[in-house]
């Protein structure tokens, strides 16, 4: 093989192989998007006149137990980049070890919060054994892709956004050296946003921003900052992601347009977060904590050029002429075909109740034990869903969380609902009785925080005494319901009830979606069913929560067989009987993000 020169910042343009080269990249995470659609999504992405690729590597997928790694199928990141390579584009590779990217513990596997004393994105002993292991594993996969070794990768991104964080000043160095040392050759840079900046650097590393307008004098104090450096910007968000409860945010294609078009004129390079969002299917999404709890939710759309099932929007045609005067753009591949499939009956039940005889097996203690310390998943601990705790009582009155839920339970006595707890209600009252009753709480983990100070208190569950009249309760036994493949397998061995009989809630739901032909994308409405999570053919495609705004869930064709498929709803309160089916996702109010982002974010 021939010397290659990789891409060099010697002056205020960046060079590749020793010729002028301007980055114009887009996000699509790998994870995020069913694999038989890399290859559509890739294509994409090119024919909007994009040259490069960007993406995060999530530690928390990629190393679920301690120990236990997952680089195959769905995770096949070393695919990945090669269909990239064989599509004629570059990648940025963004492989943390913290990502932040809106999943639980900004990519961060749960695991490590069983030390009690962990400090995250810090040179805390117990955190870098973690990333070296990690490492280890996943450099060699990704190292002779890189460039000057014959393959795409171009440039690494040392860690994610670590100015806003600033804990600890000896950890982006530590960061760099991991990756110099497992044979990364290629350019370092870190992202920031303006602020953020300040603290984000380290020696010898290129510094690039993250931003949406063009405000507080950012690109130009990002070239204050290096001189005769290239400028780029690492994260242009032209949408943003939304939470439970709250509007679907939107950001208008025409600013979008405006605001790159200045970019270019100006020579700066760009990366567009996210082209292409797609979906936190299952239990991947996060949360933000920036003085109040809110849980974001599966679709992750981020109203982006692609639409989360790969549509063609007015964002992309629009950036598709503006990046017309780059070369000559190929002709777009076509829009992938959905269908609404007839309503389906979900004619059987089953209780959590009964359910409980397919989980691992209970565990008891005194106190109540946080999701992460539970003796389940090889020791690893429970990551996500829901953990059941039961005790006995023999009185009634308030019953005070001590703000110890993390994050929503749902109360029981004698399997009857009894009220909520969350971080605004913490106390409910009891019904008086003198005979011993059981106390069921019904923790969810909604998501641990991805961005923020807030990381190293992410551990869910119950994570403290809930008392009783003021008196700590005790002799918990605590159920893990983590709705893996092998739970959901074992489900189905179990005799379910018609739905003729009135179900004991929380319940199971199944019914069968035939399917004639060649299956084609969907999207799931569950009108009239309250809160729970939806599984299609053993796949989990994440939350239904009736506060919207996501009214809908991405149902991919490819997860879907010609024939009978199998659709469980878990619903926590209120079941309407039918899983109906659109074309479209459905939102319900929206707001456009400019106007409150950066008060957010400063």
């Amino acid at each position: 093989m021939s010397h290659r020169e990789g891409l060099r910042t010697d002056s205020i343009y960046f060079t590749l192989n020793g010729a002028p080269f301007r980055i114009l990249g887009g996000s699509i995470h790998y994870f995020r998007v069913p694999r038989p659609y890399w290859r559509d999504r890739l294509l994409k992405l090119k024919a909007c006149g994009l040259n490069t690729l960007t993406t995060y590597v999530p530690w928390n997928l990629h190393e679920p137990e301690k120990g236990v790694y997952c680089f195959s199928e769905q995770l096949d990141l070393e695919a990945y980049i090669h269909l990239a390579a064989e599509l004629g584009l570059w990648v940025i590779l963004r492989p943390g070890p913290y990502i932040c990217a809106e999943l639980d513990l900004g990519g961060l596997p749960s695991w490590l919060l069983r030390d009690k004393n962990m400090k995250l994105r810090t040179t805390y002993l117990g955190f870098t054994t973690a990333v070296n292991s990690y490492f280890d594993k996943l450099i060699p996969r990704v190292a002779h892709l890189q460039f000057k070794r014959g393959g795409p990768i171009i440039a690494v991104q040392v860690e994610n956004e670590y100015g806003s964080y600033a804990k600890d000043e000896q950890y982006l160095m530590f960061v760099k050296e991991a990756l110099l040392s497992r044979g990364i050759t290629e350019l370092l840079l870190t992202c920031d946003n303006r602020e953020g900046l300040k603290c984000g650097g380290v020696e010898g590393v290129l510094q690039t921003i993250n931003l949406q307008k063009l405000t507080y004098g950012a690109i130009q104090y990002l070239a204050d900052l290096q001189p005769q450096k290239p400028l780029l910007v690492m994260e242009y968000w032209c949408g943003w992601f939304d939470v439970w409860g709250e509007p679907h945010h939107v950001f208008s294609a025409q600013d979008m347009t405006a605001v790159l078009k200045e970019l270019l004129d100006r020579g700066v390079s760009i990366n567009l977060y996210m082209f292409h969002g797609g979906t936190s299917f299952g239990f991947m999404n996060g949360a933000v904590d920036l003085g109040s709890y809110k849980s974001q939710i599966n679709s992750y759309d981020y109203d982006a050029p692609l639409s989360e099932s790969g549509d063609y929007t007015n964002k992309y045609h629009l950036l598709k002429n503006l990046l017309r005067s780059f070369q000559k753009l190929p002709h777009l591949p076509a829009v992938q075909g959905k269908r609404v499939y007839e309503p389906v009956v979900l004619s059987e039940h089953i209780s959590l109740w009964e359910s409980l005889q397919c989980v691992d097996r209970p565990f008891s203690s005194d106190d109540p034990v946080n999701m992460e310390d539970l003796p389940v998943n090889h020791n690893s601990g429970q990551s996500y869903g829901y953990t059941l705790y039961e005790t006995t009582i023999y009185r009634g009155g308030a019953l005070n969380s001590r703000n110890h839920v993390r994050d929503r339970a749902l109360v029981f006595i004698d399997k009857h609902f009894s009220g909520v707890l969350d971080y605004r209600t913490q106390e409910i009252v009891l019904p008086q009785s003198e005979r011993e009753r059981i106390l069921s709480l019904l923790v969810e983990n909604c998501g641990r925080v991805n961005y923020g100070p807030a990381l190293d208190k992410q551990r869910k569950g119950l994570v403290g005494d809930i008392t009783l009249n003021h008196i700590p309760l005790k002799k918990f036994t605590m159920y893990s319901l983590d709705m893996t493949h092998n739970f959901i397998n074992r489900l189905q061995s179990l005799k379910w009830k018609s739905t003729n009989q009135n179900p004991l809630y929380p319940a199971f739901f199944r019914g069968s979606l035939v399917v004639e032909g060649q299956p084609r994308d969907t999207f799931i409405k569950l009108p009239g069913w309250r809160k729970g999570v939806v599984i299609v053919n053993g796949q989990n495609l994440g939350r239904h929560w009736s506060v919207g705004p996501q009214d809908t869930l991405y149902l991919p064709g490819p997860w879907l067989k010609s024939g009978d498929n199998q659709l469980i709803v878990f619903e926590e309160h209120r079941a309407e009987g039918k899983v109906h089916f659109a074309e479209n996702p459905q939102h319900g109010k929206i707001t456009d993000v400019s106007r409150q982002l950066f008060c957010t974010l400063l």
